[in-house]
């Protein structure tokens, strides 16, 4: 069989992750992005311990840009500035530490790794005909035959509409957010963290450069659009603890690189599989989910080093992409689903039922809720074929001495029941039973999630109190 060819539609970080995990599986690939030029769009996107081990798994480790890691306490906070709950950072429980890096510099490195020739840009997808031993792949520019298609064309992908025409697609999730990104000079080390008021939150996480991401949200109707955003972000939270309204101020000076406005949006309803025939959906093409656990662009890395390894060497291409929907679908529906329960508990704001939340949240042990957090940030990637000519640096992620010893391939640690599991803000998971095994070299398996199951939020958070921050919000192209 001679070299088999990718067509991967979309160059977000899901979509550049896939290419370059399949180049390094042997196989061509070809990426069509439909704006001409990737111009750095976007602001913060933290990469948790699971994606970093991803990217490692695939020589991408050095792709991820130096500098300090999340390694200040995190936590969540009152609008007054008290803490609700309070963590130190996980390295010695996971092994890394999350980086906060801006997502137009990620994006540079990912396509810097690509194959030469390989990004086509201002070439947007319009179709795919899947002809059975290969799939014909429609742009402006031309056809593209190819062996296998990776639809990774976003929120409002137009391969989902063409393959599930009945699928509802995407839903306004209630809220709308806003992101900025701020010089950092001058001011003091701040911890990642983020504040909760009465249906409205504002987030801080220094990036590893030095600058600062900042985020907002607020209830609001779908489409709603302030006259003057720097306007409506201080009269909502320009009395809040510092360092907010110092952060506010900066938003206006020289440093600032805008302030981005947009709704949440999710998919209203899981899909059935994740691919049809030849053609495999990721990121939020396959699983658009709410920022609130900040593992939108995390997911989509995931799915690339998943879908790269099913495929390696002379894989059937339908049997191998039925294997990625048997062991991406549960997890990420789970993840969605607590994403969503979150913005249910954030998006509180009666007094009493905010009072209800907090005191829920502070009574909650931090043992317990760090345990939460297991089934998203323990999980591992498949064996990857770590390019030798770029051997993973030990520092670059900040390893912990010492980690715990790595389970199998693709795994996630059992996880606590969700009943009694408290905590606040940002974190996964609830849903599907177990998935088939894979057919592929080295089976990509997931725990079972049957005590993760359960009813909508209640008055506990079933989440960690460890923010992860909003990183997906703007666009919906990971």
């Amino acid at each position: 069989m001679g070299v088999r060819h990718a067509v991967v539609a979309g160059g977000g970080i899901g979509g550049l992750t896939a290419a370059v995990a399949l180049s390094r599986r042997g196989w061509r690939v070809t990426v069509c992005e439909r704006a001409p030029a990737l111009m750095g769009i976007g602001a913060g996107i933290v990469l948790a311990p699971n994606a970093l081990r991803a990217l490692d798994s695939i020589g991408l480790g050095p792709a991820v840009p130096d500098g300090d890691p999340l390694s200040r306490a995190l936590g969540l906070r009152t609008p007054d500035g008290a803490w609700l709950t309070r963590t130190g950072p996980p390295a010695s429980r996971y092994g890394l530490l999350a980086r906060a890096v801006h997502r137009g510099l990620l994006i540079d490195s990912l396509a810097a790794a690509l194959p030469p020739g390989a990004l086509r840009l201002g070439v947007p997808v319009s179709g795919v005909d899947d002809a059975g031993d290969a799939v014909v792949v429609r742009t402006p520019a031309g056809e593209l035959r190819a062996d296998a298609v990776v639809a990774a064309d976003g929120l409002r992908s137009v391969l989902r509409g063409q393959l599930f025409p009945g699928h509802p697609g995407p839903r306004y999730s209630g809220e709308t957010g806003w992101r900025a990104v701020l010089s950092g000079a001058g001011l003091p080390t701040l911890p990642a963290a983020e504040t909760w008021g009465s249906g409205q939150r504002f987030g801080i996480v220094p990036l590893v450069d030095g600058r600062v991401y900042v985020y907002a949200t607020a209830v609001t109707g779908p489409g709603t659009r302030p006259a003057d955003h720097l306007t409506e972000l201080i009269r909502r939270f320009g009395a809040w603890h510092d360092p907010i309204p110092a952060l506010l101020d900066r938003l206006d000076g020289p440093d600032s690189a805008g302030i981005l406005h947009h709704d949440f949006h999710e998919l209203a309803a899981p899909l059935p599989r994740f691919h049809a025939g030849r053609v495999a959906l990721l990121g939020d093409a396959a699983h658009a989910m709410t920022p609130n656990l900040g593992q939108g662009g995390c997911q989509a890395i995931e799915d690339a080093v998943v879908l790269a390894h099913l495929l390696a060497g002379d894989t059937d291409v339908p049997a191998a992409l039925a294997a990625y929907t048997a062991a991406r679908l549960g997890r990420t529906t789970r993840i969605s689903r607590r994403s969503r329960r979150i913005g249910d508990l954030a998006r509180l704001s009666h007094p009493l039922a905010v009072a209800v939340r907090n005191l829920a949240v502070r009574a909650t042990p931090s043992a317990v809720t760090t345990r939460g957090l297991d089934p998203l940030l323990d999980w591992r990637p498949p064996p990857g074929p770590a390019a030798a000519s770029e051997p993973a640096r030990e520092t670059a992620h900040e390893r912990a001495p010492a980690p715990a010893p790595e389970p199998a391939p693709v795994h996630e640690r059992a996880p606590a029941p969700e009943s009694g599991q408290p905590a606040p803000a940002p974190s996964p998971e609830s849903g599907p039973a177990t998935p088939a095994p894979a057919p592929s070299p080295a089976p990509v398996t997931t725990a079972s999630p049957a005590s993760e199951s359960g009813p909508g939020p209640g008055p506990v958070p079933a989440t960690s109190p460890t923010p992860q921050p909003s990183a997906d919000i703007e666009e919906h192209r990971s």
